[in-house]
C-alpha cells in the first residue's frame, strides 16, 4: 500500500493546509464557548445522519431526535437504524469531550476502540454480514480484526493473516512522531484512504474511518464539535467514492511515485479531503454568523408568536442565550418585560418547544435545537427532504 504519505512540496496541499488552519481558527471564535456545547450536540446528530447516509442507511433527523429521547420505533428496521444512530453519537460525544483513549487516533488500538465502542451498542441483528458468494452469515465481533477474505468493489484488501503487518505499517507511517503538524494535516486524507484500503474489520470500516478522521483533526487542532467532514463527503458521495477508487489504483508509470500504488491518486484524494473540510468549515461559519443567525431566529419566532405558539418576549430570551451562552432565570422578567408569572409562561413555552433546555427546573437555560427549528435556523444543514418523515 505504499506510498503512505503524499510527496513533499506539493504546492496544492500546502495551500490547502494554510487555508484550513485559518478557516478553523475563524470558526472557533464565532460562538460563545457555552453555546458551542449546544451546537456540538446538533452537529453530532448531523454527522451521524450523513455518515449513515454514506452507508446507505437513511435515518431521518426526527427519528434520531426521538431515539436520543429514548423514543424508539416499534418497526424493527427503523428501530435498528435509531439504535445505530445513538451508538454513533455516543462515540463521537466521547471524542468531542476528550473522553476517548489517550492514544494517537491513527493507530490499530484506537481503531479497535472505535469499532468496539460503536458495535457493542448495536442490536445483535446488525452484527452479521452475508458473504455474497457463498451466502454464509458471518458475525462481526466488536473491536476484532476480520478472519475472512473480503472484496470492496474492485479492491481486494489484504488477507486476514496479513492484517497485523499492514496495521503495524499504518501506525509507523501515521504515528504522532514521524511527521510535523503541517504534514500530518496534509496526510489526514491518506490516513482515511489507507485505513479503508486495509479494511481490517468485517464491517463498519467506513464508520471507523470517518470517526478516526474526526478525532485526528481534533487532535491536530483543526477539528471541533462545530463542524463535520462527513456532511461534505456525503454530499459529494460520487466524487468521494471515485477518488477512493482512484487512490486504490496501481502506480501509473515512472513519474507516479515509487510505491505500488499511485502517488497522484493519493495526492488527489488528500486534496479532495482538505477541500471538503474547508468547505464544511466555511458553511458552518456562515450559519453561525451571529447577526444572520439571530435574524433567522427572530423571523421564525415572530411567526410562532403570530400563530400563538409562543409569547411576546420569547426572542429576547433566545437572543440572550446566543450571545451569552446561557440565560439566568432571574433575568427573564427584565428581558421580556413581564412580571414573574408572565416570564415563567414565556420560559415554559420555550422549554416545551425544545428551543431551550435546562438540567433542572432551577438551572440556567441553554439553547437547544429540535428538528423543527433546525430547518429554519440552520437552512441546508440537512437535505430539503430529510425531516419530512413524521
Amino acid at each position: 500500500m505504499e506510498p503512505m504519505v503524499p510527496e513533499e512540496a506539493v504546492r496544492a496541499l500546502e495551500d490547502e493546509v494554510v487555508d484550513l488552519i485559518a478557516e478553523a481558527n475563524q470558526l472557533a471564535g464565532k460562538v460563545h464557548p457555552i453555546l458551542r456545547d449546544s451546537i456540538g450536540t446538533l452537529v453530532r446528530s448531523m454527522n451521524c445522519y450523513y455518515s449513515n447516509l454514506i452507508e446507505g442507511h437513511d435515518t431521518h433527523p426526527r427519528d434520531i431526535d426521538r431515539a436520543l429521547a429514548n423514543d424508539f420505533s416499534t418497526e424493527p428496521k427503523r428501530r435498528e437504524l435509531q439504535q445505530e444512530a445513538v451508538a454513533h453519537i455516543y462515540v463521537q460525544g466521547l471524542i468531542d469531550a476528550g473522553d476517548d483513549p489517550d492514544i494517537w487516533p491513527a493507530s490499530a488500538v484506537y481503531a479497535s476502540w472505535l469499532h468496539q465502542a460503536f458495535c457493542e451498542r448495536l442490536p445483535t441483528e446488525m452484527l452479521w454480514v452475508t458473504n455474497k458468494d457463498t451466502g454464509e452469515r458471518l458475525e462481526v465481533v466488536p473491536g476484532q480484526w476480520r478472519t475472512h477474505d473480503v472484496q470492496v468493489g474492485r479492491h481486494v484488501p489484504p488477507e486476514p493473516d496479513d492484517l497485523p503487518r499492514f496495521m503495524a505499517r499504518f501506525e509507523k507511517a501515521y504515528g504522532a512522531a514521524p511527521l510535523n503538524r503541517l504534514r500530518q494535516i496534509q496526510t489526514v486524507g491518506a490516513v482515511h484512504h489507507r485505513f479503508l484500503w486495509i479494511h481490517p474489520f468485517l464491517d463498519g470500516n467506513g464508520r471507523v474511518a470517518r470517526l478516526m478522521s474526526h478525532a485526528l483533526l481534533k487532535r491536530l487542532g483543526i477539528g471541533t464539535s462545530l463542524w463535520s467532514v462527513a456532511r461534505g463527503l456525503a454530499r459529494q458521495e460520487g466524487q468521494y467514492k471515485r477518488l477512493l477508487d482512484w487512490a486504490d489504483s496501481p502506480r501509473q508509470g515512472d513519474r507516479d511515485g515509487r510505491g505500488n500504488l499511485t502517488q497522484q491518486g493519493l495526492v488527489d484524494f488528500c486534496k479532495f479531503f482538505l477541500d471538503t473540510a474547508i468547505d464544511q468549515i466555511r458553511f458552518m461559519k456562515g450559519l453561525l454568523e451571529p447577526d444572520s443567525l439571530l435574524t433567522r431566529m427572530e423571523i421564525h419566532v415572530e411567526e410562532e408568536i403570530r400563530a400563538k405558539r409562543l409569547l411576546r418576549g420569547s426572542f429576547a430570551v433566545l437572543r440572550e442565550a446566543v450571545l451569552s451562552g446561557e440565560v439566568e432565570r432571574s433575568k427573564i422578567p427584565a428581558l421580556t418585560g413581564y412580571e414573574e408569572r408572565g416570564a415563567r409562561k414565556v420560559t415554559a413555552a420555550l422549554l416545551e418547544k425544545g428551543m431551550l433546555t435546562a438540567a433542572s427546573h432551577r438551572a440556567t437555560l441553554r439553547l437547544a435545537f429540535p428538528t423543527d427549528v433546525v430547518e429554519r435556523w440552520f437552512p441546508n444543514l440537512y437535505p430539503s427532504n430529510a425531516g419530512t418523515r413524521s
